[in-house]
């Protein structure tokens, strides 16, 4: 079931997504959007989203099957594919893809929903981030970039190289085209584009949750450019308003997608009108009289006649598949043995797996957790499973993961089975570039349970707190704990995670059956 609608009557309302898909770049092609957001180390990654209106979004696939270094095996929160761009060039879709510690990447399709050919590298260097291509008229290429300051001591600079137009292979030294120390801090995420013989460069500023939206324009690649803030914060809720991508119509309209940062559920995702004046962009609307454009809350619909046929983003799962929904994603690259969708045709089997890497197996460095991005602040999620055990501890559960996290498990203990409440916190430093950090499970309540086969159900309200609850099949659900705080994970929202593992981190052969996941919206 998609639990949130953004479409009403002839208007949308923002957020259109309230989901964290950061980062995003949006194009057309024909009729259709494309869209595909950062997805760190969460695989398969570099998630593509599919439109016919530029308000209601279908995942189709993913650029990533498989982050192509071994440190990616076990989870390295905060590193991986960050702001990915997006073009179609030639009858190809094209994914520049940056990944901070080791360099810039490319995937590209010829179907987006299809296979993408795997990562290449064409440029192995650490700390440039944000790479967008340009294929100019003249059939010579270009990428705009940013620095990551965690990663190479660079930061509030834009920097354009040449690239080979065909292999993309960076072939020339990189130009600094504008240095934001004063004017623009923390510049990042840019989009380059040509219009009427001028070069933009779109790209956010000020930091992301209180920055605002630049625009660069200049009439050779390598600028001079001079610069506009073209969207701000303003009088509006809207913080941030950060960066994303511009996108025309068949008729000239013009709109930009970009997200806003809003703490535990990540970066969700807003949709402005665009316009141009004098060959500069204007975005949002005018509400102050300082020129600058604002958020706006609701809009008409681009495209009315559509009706929001979209089926949204599926967040549900019967686990009938011959392989795993497109919803969910690992922690680090998938392991074969850590799941099975054949086992039975009514269930997907999850092993209670050991973390090799580590002592203990806290969720947070399980990489065979599986999870998948909330679309909503407000919602219930009711998963129904079975555990067979086969060593004490081992464990199966429903729940969320991110800095600060809970779940409910069924699991066993002393030859018996329990219901397990853990609370979880993560100390993480994102500035230092930290790839592990450290994690802490506390156990809040214990109970004896029947049986190894039970429903349990999770209640996410306001984006931000979580409460359990359990259940029989066919009895009542009775709730376990209090509701706890729920935090963002590094750079992400938090996800929805379901489990299998061994809590005593030793090897078995157990696993749990996930037979059915539903989300309803709240009935509180």
């Amino acid at each position: 079931m998609n639990v949130w609608r953004a479409t009403m009557g002839n208007e949308y309302t923002n957020p259109i997504l309230c989901a964290d898909y950061s980062d995003p770049d949006v194009i057309r092609v024909g009729g259709d959007f494309y869209m595909i957001a950062s997805s760190f180390t969460y695989v398969p990654g570099v998630p593509v989203l599919h439109s016919t209106d530029l308000v209601n979004w279908e995942l189709i696939g993913y650029c990533v099957r498989r982050l192509p270094f071994e440190r990616y095996d076990r989870p390295v929160h905060g590193c991986g594919t960050w702001a990915p761009s997006l073009r179609y060039h030639d009858g190809r879709f094209y994914a520049f893809i940056p990944m901070p510690d080791e360099g810039i990447f490319v995937a590209t399709a010829e179907d987006p929903a299809g296979e993408w050919t795997p990562l290449r590298c064409i440029k192995s260097v650490r700390g440039w981030i944000d790479p967008c291509p340009l294929w100019d008229d003249d059939g010579r290429a270009y990428i705009a970039f940013a620095y990551a300051n965690s990663r190479c001591g660079i930061k509030h600079r834009l920097s354009v190289v040449e690239i080979d137009p065909v292999t993309c292979d960076v072939i020339g030294e990189p130009a600094l085209v504008f240095d934001g120390t004063l004017s623009a801090p923390t510049v990042e995420g840019p989009k380059l584009y040509k219009r009427n013989g001028w070069y933009y460069i779109f790209a956010p500023a000020g930091g992301v949750p209180t920055g605002w939206q630049l625009v660069l324009r200049g009439r050779s690649v390598y600028g001079p450019y001079e610069s506009r803030i073209v969207l701000h914060q303003g009088g509006t809720p809207v913080n941030g308003p950060h960066q994303g991508g511009w996108v025309e119509l068949e008729d000239g309209r013009c709109f930009f997608v970009h997200f806003q940062d809003v703490g535990p559920m990540g970066r969700i995702l807003h949709l402005q009108p665009m316009c141009w004046q004098n060959d500069w962009p204007f975005i949002g609307v005018e509400q102050n009289g300082d020129g600058i454009g604002e958020p706006v809350s609701r809009w008409k619909l681009p495209y009315p006649e559509c009706g929001g046929e979209c089926p949204g983003i599926v967040q549900d799962d019967d686990f009938s598949g011959d392989a795993l929904a497109l919803h969910w994603q690992f922690q680090c690259n998938p392991n074969p043995a850590w799941y099975d969708c054949a086992a039975r045709d009514d269930a997907l089997r999850l092993s209670c797996a050991r973390n090799p890497d580590r002592d203990e197996n806290p969720l947070w460095f399980a990489g065979n957790a599986l999870t998948q991005i909330p679309q909503a602040p407000d919602f219930d999620a009711t998963l129904t499973l079975t555990l067979c055990p086969e060593r004490e501890g081992d464990m199966a559960g429903l729940g969320v993961v991110g800095h600060r996290y809970g779940y409910l498990a069924i699991a066993l203990r002393g030859g018996k089975p329990v219901l397990r409440l853990v609370q979880g916190t993560v100390a993480h430093d994102t500035m230092m570039g930290m790839a592990e950090g450290t994690a802490r499970e506390t156990e809040l309540e214990c109970i004896p349970a029947d049986r190894l086969h039970c429903r349990l159900r999770m209640k996410v309200r306001g984006g931000n707190r979580v409460s359990f609850a359990w259940a029989d099949e066919g009895g009542a659900f009775s709730e376990i704990g209090m509701e706890m705080p729920v935090a963002e994970g590094t750079w992400t929202g938090f996800k929805v995670a379901i489990f299998a593992l061994n809590g005593e981190n030793v090897e078995s052969k157990g696993y749990a059956d996930m037979e059915a996941l539903a989300f309803t919206p709240p009935e509180d």
